[in-house]
């Protein structure tokens, strides 16, 4: 199975690297951009073969290691 998470920081957390980016753009004359905000993608590969199994183990990973809940939200889908 594999799995594709999404972590992103909280809407009302401060994001310097979207910020870095986002005049990155402008000086480029990009001037049309107003918030960019920037994360992380992951993708694992799982041994497991059932759906709700590999769904629970992602969200432990996901809460324990892949995001920090205190300053990021994270949403994942799990494939066959």
């Amino acid at each position: 199975m594999k799995a594709k998470i999404i972590v992103m920081p909280r809407a009302e957390v401060l994001d310097p690297q979207g910020e870095a980016v986002r005049q990155g753009l402008a000086s480029l004359g990009y001037d049309g951009v107003r918030h960019v905000r920037v994360g992380r993608y992951v993708e694992l590969e799982l041994d497991s073969t059932e759906d709700m199994t590999a769904s629970a183990t992602v969200q432990r990973m996901c809460e324990q290691l892949l995001a920090n809940e205190v300053i990021e939200d994270f949403e994942f889908s799990v494939e066959s």
